[in-house]
This record gives structure tokens, C-alpha cells and sequence, in this order.
């Protein structure tokens, strides 16, 4: 692990900007999964064509 992330300073600072932009991008799909699941029929996208009418052509 050393001689391939940590012995070059430019690589070691990609790497830790790669990593925390990787669990950024996973934990917010992880969490707004679990939120959608929690609060499905609550929210306007589960709701919305009961109030939303569409247009007559």
C-alpha cells in the first residue's frame, strides 16, 4: 500500500480526493434511497397525478 499510495505526494492527495469523492457520490444514493423507501406515498412524485391534470390535446 505504501510504495503504491502513500510514497508520492501527488498520488497520495489523488487518491484521498478520489476516495472522499467516491463515498460522497455513495452515501448520498444510499441515502436518499433509504429516504425514498421510508417516506414512499408521501411525497409529491408518489402524489403528484392525483392533484396534476394533464393537458387535453
Amino acid at each position: 500500500i505504501y510504495n503504491t499510495f502513500f510514497r508520492r505526494n501527488s498520488i497520495f492527495v489523488t487518491t484521498v480526493f478520489l476516495g472522499a469523492f467516491g463515498f460522497s457520490m455513495g452515501f448520498d444514493v444510499l441515502t436518499s434511497a433509504w429516504w425514498d423507501a421510508h417516506n414512499r406515498g408521501k411525497q409529491w412524485k408518489d402524489i403528484r397525478d392525483k392533484y396534476v391534470q394533464k393537458e387535453e390535446e
